[in-house]
């Protein structure tokens, strides 16, 4: 038996997503947190109310940094409400807001397809936002701010100017963190989208070779039914034979006895055939022809009529594999099933095609006239791949075909046998 591969062997499977560890998301909220709130105390002393609120903003955007990776929803609502407590409560922007670039980030890269287009939108509306608080409460720190960068009062005077620009810096600042999480985000995806289709083009690739083994089993299995099922019927025709012989007819039962030998001889030669590995089914080759196995029949002792319509050709080896293995299953269904002592005819036309057929009168009694004591049990039924199933997949697989009839004649029930083979020159 040919030992299968185990499906699940050296199968390669994509990396599992591992979470992140943990303290360096709650070392950077702490380090957020404190240096927001230093940033608060500092500004203004803190029984002052406006040092508690920064102090709040400064929590939020702190939380929200240590959650970025792990709870980006939650990180994106801390940081919705810190900045909506500054611009409620008209306090400046205060530099520990710049944790909700990380928060943009994190938002991409590793939040739900909600998150992420939440987070998207947000940046717009921000945006917005960040443009009216500047028009009506940050104008004058926008104003100090251009002229420490840029040495340009931006404001005075200029409130487009002021609007314009304000936003186009405020859009740009969170979409470039959001941007290269979801540029990661992309590449990871694609990545884990490799390793599943190389993950199942091998699970692909092992099922064809499961499939080929188990078609080569079969295919083993049905060439061993074949061959051994036809010697051992002809085996046993000849040993019953024998029983009829006068006791001193030795030169009778010595030949019978040679034609047993030659049956099994050849039988174990096409056993050993069968069973040694060649490269490519068309390296098959069967011992002996067509006429061979019409002799082997006769030395039997069974009556057979053979006749030959057209032209013999020289069959490739593929098909002289097919045809002899046919029509060795059809003469051993006749030696097993057929009427001792009525002829097998076996007629092969040579006309465009091949057709082999084999017609043999079969046993017709019914169960009333046989005592119920010496009823034989009916026929088991063939296993799948044995039999005529078997020759049926011969055929098909080299464009063939195959008929069985069973007919009711005034001599006995006539059982026959048709099968076609494709002509194809022998290259």
């Amino acid at each position: 038996m040919v030992a299968l591969p185990d499906p699940d062997a050296g199968m390669t499977r994509p990396p599992s997503r591992q979470s992140p560890a943990w303290w360096p998301d709650a070392a950077l909220g702490v380090a957020v947190t404190l240096f927001g709130i230093w940033e608060a105390l500092t500004r203004a002393p803190w029984w002052i109310e406006g040092s508690t609120r920064g102090v709040a903003v400064a929590l939020g955007m702190g939380v929200a940094a240590g959650l970025h990776r792990r709870r980006p929803a939650v990180a994106v609502l801390l940081v919705w409400l810190a900045c909506g407590l500054q611009v409620v409560s008209g306090l400046d922007l205060m530099l520990v807001e710049l944790a909700a670039l990380g928060v943009s980030y994190g938002a991409a890269r590793y939040g739900s397809r909600t998150v992420l287009w939440i987070s998207g939108l947000s940046i717009p509306v921000g945006s917005a936002i960040a443009l009216v608080w500047v028009l009506g409460y940050g104008e004058t720190w926008f104003s100090t701010l251009g002229v420490r960068l840029l040495g340009v009062d931006l404001a005075n005077g200029r409130p487009f100017t002021t609007v314009l620009l304000g936003g186009v810096l405020v859009l740009l600042t969170l979409s470039v963190p959001w941007l290269v999480g979801l540029t990661l985000r992309i590449r990871q995806q694609a990545q884990v989208s490799r390793v599943a289709q190389a993950t199942a083009e091998e699970a692909r690739s092992q099922a064809e070779e499961i499939a080929r083994l188990r078609a080569e089993q079969a295919t083993l299995a049905r060439d061993v039914h074949d061959v051994v099922g036809h010697s051992l019927a002809v085996i046993l025709a000849q040993a019953e034979s024998a029983q009829f012989l006068k006791d001193d007819d030795n030169a009778a039962l010595k030949k019978t006895m040679a034609n047993i030998a030659v049956s099994a001889r050849t039988s174990l030669q096409d056993v050993r055939q069968v069973l040694t590995p060649t490269p490519h089914p068309s390296a098959q080759r069967v011992t002996g022809g067509l006429e061979s196995l019409i002799d082997g029949v006769r030395s039997s002792g069974h009556v057979v009529t053979s006749s030959e319509v057209g032209t013999p050709q020289p069959l490739p080896p593929e098909l002289e594999v097919v045809a002899y293995r046919v029509l060795q299953e059809m003469l051993t269904n006749a030696i097993r099933h057929g009427r001792r002592g009525e002829p097998v005819s076996v007629e092969r036309h040579w006309e465009g095609e091949l057709r082999i057929e084999v017609r043999n009168v079969v046993e017709a009694l019914s169960d009333e006239t046989v005592p119920i004591a010496v009823r034989s049990p009916p026929p088991a039924a063939p296993a799948p791949g044995q039999g005529l199933d078997g020759m049926r997949r011969r055929l098909e697989a080299v464009g063939g075909r195959l008929d069985v009839r069973r007919r009711e004649e005034p001599t006995g029930a006539t059982f026959t046998t048709t099968a076609w083979v494709p002509l194809r020159a022998a290259g």
